[in-house]
């Protein structure tokens, strides 16, 4: 007989990680306390991380991109004159400078750092280079040679002048951004260097640091119905994705994976403006049956979401 895996729950968890502790392990640790039969997370925090860390079960596994592709807020921490080896409080020393930027100085240097810019990934990261990971290679100390590629930083701000050792600073950016390479940059472009002592995320997507739940407190829980209630559904992480309603055999032939004609669906839903290529939300009443695509005069479905399990 085939081990049991775990109870069927489809949903999203926001969980509120504690440090030292990896996204993949606290996604463990969260599919073992629900006892889950399957679990991912979208948008990887570093251990040295706390905060907002989404957690897919089961069929929302399906809608992880749009989480992961989502706006997040940073607080974090500068200590300035140390550089390290992972831009952070986990690497060794791999640099000093004298030199203490006078918060005026750090005001006037952060507009820079807005907008689009261009950004080189650490060279502690998960990128991949000729097939390797990154942080791979710089454990081994082999070379990394890493492009520079555009990232979006919607906001960046100094929260407190610490003392003229450390300051804190938020930040709301976009897919791809790493923090600890913007503070790497903000340092040079300061005539100084640093790394991050402390980092939380506060926002990921819909999921903010008020609606999460700590890892002990939903241990605690467990798999009762208390926990049952930190289950948030499917549909969350798509909110600014258009949803269509359809009839029975539309949504049952989205569910077989075949396209269904566009137009009757069209002059069902009025209010959706139907741009080719464009995911949409197919519903059935309330539920989604799939994530679709518009296609010339069709329907078609790219991630197909199985009827609620009990």
């Amino acid at each position: 007989m085939a081990k049991r895996r775990g109870r069927p729950l489809d949903g999203w968890i926001a969980l509120d990680k504690p440090d030292d502790l990896t996204s993949a392990q606290a996604v463990a640790r969260v599919r073992k306390a629900l006892d889950a039969d399957k679990a991912g997370h979208a948008g990887t925090l570093d251990p040295l991380a706390t905060g907002v860390l989404p957690i897919a079960l089961g069929e929302a596994t399906k809608t992880m991109a749009f989480a992961q592709d989502s706006r997040k807020v940073y607080d974090f921490t500068v200590r300035w004159g140390i550089a390290t080896t992972t831009d952070d409080r986990e690497g060794t020393e791999s640099g000093t400078s004298p030199v203490r930027p006078p918060a005026a100085a750090i005001a006037a240097a952060l507009p820079a750092f807005t907008g689009q810019i261009m950004q080189v990934p650490p060279d502690y990261s998960a990128i991949k280079v000729g097939g390797q990971r990154a942080y791979d290679l710089a454990r081994d100390q082999q070379p990394v040679h890493l492009t520079a590629r555009p990232v979006i930083v919607e906001a960046f701000e100094m929260i407190e002048f610490i003392d003229t050792e450390t300051a804190r600073f938020r930040v709301a950016c976009g897919k791809g951004t790493y923090v600890r390479a913007l503070v790497r940059d903000l340092a040079r472009a300061l005539g100084t260097l640093g790394h991050i002592t402390a980092l939380r995320r506060t926002q990921c997507g819909v999921f903010t640091e008020s609606s999460a739940i700590p890892l002990e407190k939903l241990e605690a829980l467990g798999h009762s119905a208390p926990a049952s209630a930190y289950l948030l559904p499917i549909r969350t992480v798509l909110d600014d994705i258009p949803a269509l309603a359809l009839t029975p055999e539309e949504a049952q032939r989205l569910r077989h994976g075949q396209a269904v004609a566009l137009f009757p669906v069209a002059q069902r839903n009025p209010q959706v403006a139907l741009t080719q290529g464009v995911p949409v939300q197919a519903l059935l009443a309330d539920e989604l049956v799939a994530i679709a695509e518009v296609g010339p005069g069709m329907l078609k479905p790219v991630r197909v979401i199985a009827s609620p399990r009990t």
